[in-house]
């Protein structure tokens, strides 16, 4: 595993399922069977902020998420807000922490406060900020909204052997 790729997207779709669909592929990971892991960064691989992913393979492959998704109905009242936030360690192990909601201040206050619980927790020593990206859907009068962040962890890899 060379890369951990943080993308991000937001759409509109007719249904829930397809809002979610459509803001996958907004970062280009709409493609792939989401397998997700809890929030734990492997010491190897770069991460990088890359926006939209690039060929991560075959369609239909599986592919190691961790993900944020936040729809909202139609003619709702307030956003959609998604985000992943990570830290790393010296060492290069560390922390993603993800969470949703529809206040984009309060999302990020979240997600620092998970880190820091996060953190506390283990005996590494962390960088001192974490980066936090975090994606915005407006609702939609006639159509659901969805905000994804996705933290792929490297290529996909066939789901059927």
């Amino acid at each position: 595993m060379s890369t951990i790729r943080v993308v991000w997207g937001d759409a509109t779709g007719p249904t829930e399922t397809a809002a979610y669909d459509s803001a996958l592929a907004a970062a280009n990971v709409h493609n792939y069977n989401l397998i997700t892991v809890s929030s734990v960064v492997p010491a190897g691989p770069d991460l990088k902020e890359a926006g939209t992913a690039p060929d991560l393979g075959p369609t239909g492959n599986a592919l190691t998420v961790v993900q944020s998704e936040s729809t909202v109905e139609p003619d709702a009242r307030r956003p959609a807000v998604a985000g992943i936030g990570w830290v790393r360690s010296e060492s290069g192990q560390g922390l993603f922490y993800e969470t949703e909601g529809h206040d984009a201040e309060a999302v990020e206050a979240a997600i620092r406060d998970g880190l820091d619980a996060g953190k506390a927790l283990r005996d590494w020593e962390f960088e001192d900020d974490p980066t936090v990206r975090l994606s915005r859907a407006d609702p939609d009068p006639e159509a659901y909204a969805s905000a994804v962040v996705v933290a792929a962890y490297g290529q996909s890899r066939p789901i059927v052997e």
